[in-house]
């Protein structure tokens, strides 16, 4: 039951990250829907890379991409006045895309008795995938790049799911909602990881 439940809340909070993006950027309707669509679906084709799964098997989930073609359509329709505070509530449908999507990765990791290492980077495959290129088609820098704790929590989702490998439904619901939590506060208040500066001029 877990396992629907996370497609269902990730693909849309991405299918909505990624459409909400294209319409700052002036994209036509069919970009909307084409950014919408590739943040929603990105980190499940790396990750079915990554771990051999065939790629072939996101073609399998007609009812997931219903699920997205019906989010973006719903956001795009939405009032003007509603989607000017994306600024606000943006980056809780980021970090719920990126909670929902490392714990969905990482069990399927599990399930394919992988180890610990390639468990936690299917987590942050999975999770940060989509926005990775999300941003880099909007001409962004992406966020896994950036200063701001961001995929430190999709491997922490990993790490969690491996050591609790046979946790109940409960469980994995739990730990999707303390890593969206989690990058919120991260968000809001500002936490960085540590930078090493090397004092070298950048060249002109």
């Amino acid at each position: 039951m877990a396992w629907e439940v996370l497609s269902i809340i990730g693909t849309a909070a991405f299918a909505v990250s990624g459409a909400i993006i294209a319409m700052e950027e002036e994209y036509d309707l069919f970009g909307v829907y084409m950014l919408g669509v590739v943040t929603a679906f990105g980190g499940g084709a790396f990750r079915n890379i990554l771990i051999g799964v065939p790629v072939s098997a996101l073609w399998e989930q007609e009812m997931l991409f219903r699920i997205a073609l019906v989010s973006i359509t719903v956001i795009f329709l939405f009032p003007n006045r509603l989607i000017r505070h994306w600024a606000r509530w943006g980056t809780a449908f980021d970090a719920v895309g990126l909670a929902a999507f490392a714990v969905q990765g990482a069990m399927i990791a599990v399930r394919l008795e992988l180890g610990m290492s390639a468990t936690i980077v299917a987590a942050v495959l999975t999770g940060a995938g989509g926005g990775m290129i999300r941003d880099l088609l909007a001409g962004r820098r992406p966020l896994v790049l950036r200063k701001e704790i961001y995929a430190v929590w999709a491997a922490l989702a990993g790490l969690a799911v491996t050591l609790g490998a046979d946790a109940a439904d409960a469980g994995l619901y739990f730990v999707a909602g303390t890593v969206a939590v989690l990058r919120i506060l991260s968000a809001k208040y500002g936490w960085r990881l540590p930078v090493r500066k090397l004092g070298i001029s950048k060249p002109e």
